[in-house]
This record gives structure tokens, C-alpha cells and sequence, in this order.
């Protein structure tokens, strides 16, 4: 079937997301309510893209840009490519701190494109598009809250990525402590090592499940269950300021973790309102956002593009 597109622009807003939370490596991800909204449209040629907010002067504004590659990869996927496209991002997710920002450009992208083609949903179905996102992201514990919203447990299959989204606690309370500096990734990986002992994955395992009643129905439970023997303590050296931050909170009794492979903190429960984690630390209170990304018709508005949000500056 040849593939046709709409001539209306669409838009997109797609949440932060908190990968890992301790123990779920690779698996657990939780939403976050700070968003970036994304419009495109089919034109009749070229590839422009234009960022304000986080980003802006570095991120590129062609084919380069995450947004378009994975608009590109589900073109592909549902059947063909538009003459040209014109993308607008209004980004309020900080830039590799470990708040989702790759994972949200890459579901805005594929769901921009879903939208854009005609019969673009019944082509290719959420299920499609996680495992789409999963395949283009390496690994589903982002895309999949960044999808789905909520607390999402996530896993792959020979056919590909899956994910389940659950009900979150009322005693959750996310704060992030976002720092000034960036961090990579593939960097954040390559400290970990190739095998663990064997003691350090059963303990992991199980406040990974225990982790999953802590955030769905006991918030008391909070501090054991985000105990993680896999990632952090290697992790630790190259990011000193965020382990100190995390051990001092987790002194406090506060259920802290690197968020996703960091820099940024991310606490489950309330930290002490005398804690003063220093001026090198941006600290925000980010309620989890339920219900994922989401698709309407039409250019973003006056609203979604200001890329002032949750008492940040731009």
C-alpha cells in the first residue's frame, strides 16, 4: 500500500524519564512531569529544524538531529519517506544529565511520524512503535515511561522490547537534583564491569521486585528496596559529586539513586529541608507524569513554546 501523508502539522508532548531507579538496571523507568514539545510537518522538500530552550546553538538543525532519525527509521517502517519536513523542538529536559532526553527525541520522533502518515496507528500500533523507540534508543528502560508514563517494567523479547506501565504509589515523591555538569552514556557504561559476583545480582534481584511493591503500594519500603549492587559503586568514580550526594541523602533516609546513568539525583521520598546539596545542584520537585507521551493535531501554541519550565530559567 503506497504511503500517503496528512497535510496537517502535528505535535507532541513527551515526558522526562528516570531510568534504573537503583536496582532495575535496564528494566525500571519512572515518568516525570517536566515535557518537550515537538510540531512537524510534510513540505515539499529539505529537512529543517529549529530548538529553543535546551540545546539551542548545539543541538544540529537537519538530518543529524535525533528527532529526525527516528522520524526517518519509522518512515522506513511504515513504508516510505516524505518529500521534506519541517521540525520544531521546544526542549525543557536537560541534555545527558540522565533524565530521558535522547528517549524523548527518539518517541517524538517516531510518533511524529505515525501521525503524519494516513492510517499511520493501524500500520503501526504502540506495541510497534516501543519496539521501534527500543531498537533505535539500545535498550527500553526509558522509552518505554517516556511511551507508556507511569512506573513501567520493561524486558526484551527475540521480537523485541515490551513494557507494562503500573500504578504509582501516592507516597512517591519525586525530587531531582539536576547538576550544571553532562554526562555520557556510552561513557557511564563502559565503567561497568563484564561480570558481578554472583551474591551482588541475588541482592539486586530482589530489591528489584521488592522495588516494584515499594513504588506501587508500600512507600515505606522505599529505602531497602532501592539498594543496587550492579551499576552505582562502579559508576562512582567518575561521577564523585553525585555518589556523595546520593550517599548523603541515603544517610538521611531518603530513597536516593543515580537517575538513569546520571549525573542527576533522583530521590523517591522527601529530602530534609536542611539539606543544601550546594549552588552546583539545580533541585526540582517533578510529580510523575501518568499518562506518556501524547499526540494532537495542529503547531505547538503560545504555551508550548515557552521553554520556561518547572522554576527553571531559560
Amino acid at each position: 500500500m503506497p504511503t500517503t501523508f496528512t497535510p496537517d502539522p502535528v505535535r507532541v508532548r513527551v515526558p522526562a524519564t528516570s531510568a534504573n531507579l537503583g536496582p532495575g538496571f535496564d528494566a525500571l523507568g519512572l515518568a516525570l512531569a517536566l515535557h518537550d514539545d515537538v510540531a512537524a510537518e510534510v513540505t515539499a522538500g529539505g529537512v529543517t529544524v529549529t530548538v529553543t530552550g535546551e540545546g539551542a546553538g548545539d543541538l544540529p538543525g537537519d538530518e543529524r538531529h535525533l528527532v529526525v532519525s527516528a522520524m526517518r527509521a519509522a518512515f522506513d517502517e511504515l513504508g516510505g519517506q516524505p518529500p521534506g519536513l519541517a521540525v520544531e523542538c521546544v526542549n525543557r529536559i536537560p541534555q545527558a544529565r540522565g533524565l530521558g532526553s535522547s528517549s524523548a527525541a527518539i518517541v517524538a520522533g517516531v510518533l511524529l511520524a505515525r501521525a503524519l502518515v494516513v492510517e499511520g496507528e493501524r500500520r503501526m500500533d504502540d506495541a510497534a512503535a516501543l519496539r521501534l523507540a527500543a531498537r533505535i534508543e539500545g535498550h527500553p528502560d526509558n522509552v518505554a515511561p517516556c511511551l507508556l508514563g507511569g512506573f513501567t517494567v520493561a524486558w526484551t523479547e527475540p521480537a523485541g522490547a515490551r513494557a507494562v506501565s503500573l500504578p504509582v504509589a501516592d507516597g512517591v515523591r519525586p525530587t531531582v537534583f539536576v547538576p550544571a555538569e553532562r554526562g555520557l552514556t556510552a561513557t557511564a557504561r563502559a565503567a561497568l564491569p563484564p561480570t558481578v559476583p554472583h551474591h551482588d545480582a541475588a541482592l539486586t534481584a530482589g530489591r528489584a521486585a521488592l522495588l516494584v511493591h515499594a513504588l506501587t503500594a508500600a512507600p515505606e519500603l522505599l529505602l531497602p528496596a532501592t539498594v543496587d549492587r550492579l551499576h552505582q559503586d562502579y559508576r562512582a568514580e567518575g561521577m564523585p559529586q553525585t555518589a556523595a550526594l546520593v550517599n548523603a541523602l541515603r544517610g538521611a533516609g531518603v530513597a536516593a539513586v543515580v537517575s538513569g546513568a546520571g549525573p542527576t539525583v533522583l530521590a523517591l521520598s522527601d529530602p530534609p529541608a536542611d539539606l543544601d546539596p550546594g549552588t552546583d545542584w539545580q533541585v526540582w520537585r517533578l510529580p510523575i507524569e501518568a499518562h506518556g507521551a501524547r499526540v494532537v493535531r495542529g503547531t505547538l501554541g503560545h504555551a508550548e513554546r515557552d521553554p520556561v519550565a518547572a522554576g527553571r530559567k531559560s
